[in-house]
């Protein structure tokens, strides 16, 4: 039996479904039943009446779906598949930050371990981290932990940004030349980057969008062309959906070997295995609930 079988019957048994992010591995996201970005996927995992969640994405993600849906069994397929921008920022770190600016509300990406989110005022993704600071009534903001959406955030907001000093090091192997080699072999494509990239590659940008910004930009514009500015595991998804379209990675070293760890045989293997089960303790799964809860009331910012 191949392995996409094993897993339509795994999933049958166990009443489970599949959340890939958009930067999983190509035949990651097609056995998945949904494909998204944060957003979407903490959507999904609190909506969805299935028992178990097979998360293929990072740490933080399945702690978000085990944040959300505590009744759920949630797997996370490779524990090692680890957000090294997530692992900048520690509980401990972000209270001594609030102790300076007391003043201050603390936001938080979602791409932040269960923990900080739990010392955090509200989360937030990519796509509304304007909308989100914007919501708030504090004029000063401690944004943690990604110093180059901060940065983004700044520029669409009179409130002060207070940054922490993360990145995400895939983003950051984005640089200026590698899109300004790519617009002069293809001077009629539009340039999307993700605001995770530093800001240098964003003043280079026609869009700056979040990844289901892009794929929904894609799909409604009339380029036949794109330079993309993201890990390159979104370029599957943006080729599947838009036949016909070219989409050129703004480098080909954008690749996060983290998203990359998870695999069809590891996703067999959870679902056989129950492995590994992802629990977010009571007393910090309450706290961060509120700032996640509080990040789907304010809805997409794209």
């Amino acid at each position: 039996m191949d392995e996409l079988t094993r897993i339509k019957q795994l999933k049958k048994e166990k009443n489970a479904i599949i959340l890939a992010h958009n930067y999983q591995r190509g035949e990651v996201q097609d056995a998945a039943d949904f494909v998204g970005d944060s957003f979407g996927l903490s959507q999904e995992a609190a909506s969805h009446d299935a028992d178990v969640i097979v998360f293929c994405g990072v740490d933080f993600m399945a702690e978000s779906a085990a944040i959300l849906s505590p009744e759920k069994t949630v797997l996370m397929p490779e524990l090692s598949a680890q957000c090294p921008m997530a692992a900048m920022i520690t509980p401990d770190s972000l209270i001594k930050e609030k102790e300076k600016y007391p003043g201050a509300a603390v936001v938080c990406y979602v791409n932040t371990s269960a923990a900080v989110k739990a010392e955090s005022d509200i989360c937030c993704t990519s796509a509304n981290a304007v909308k989100v600071v914007e919501s708030l009534e504090e004029d000063e903001i401690i944004f943690v932990p990604d110093r180059n959406l901060a940065s983004y955030v700044a520029r669409y907001t009179g409130k002060k940004i207070i940054p922490w000093r993360g990145y995400c090091p895939t983003h950051e192997m984005i640089l200026p030349g590698d899109i300004l080699l790519e617009k002069e072999d293809h001077p009629d494509a539009e340039i999307l980057v993700h605001p995770e990239c530093r800001p240098e590659v964003i003043d280079l940008a026609d869009k700056v969008l979040s990844t289901s910004g892009m794929l929904k930009y894609a799909s409604q514009s009339g380029t036949p062309e794109f330079i993309i500015g993201t890990e390159i595991g979104l370029i599957h998804r943006l080729s599947l959906e838009n036949p016909g379209k070219t989409f050129i990675p703004a480098t080909r070293f954008a690749v996060c070997p983290n998203m990359k760890m998870n695999t069809l045989g590891s996703i067999v293997r959870a679902l056989e295995n129950n492995e590994h089960v992802i629990e977010v303790r009571e007393s910090v799964r309450v706290k961060a609930r509120i700032a996640l809860d509080g990040m789907l009331e304010v809805g997409r910012g794209d």
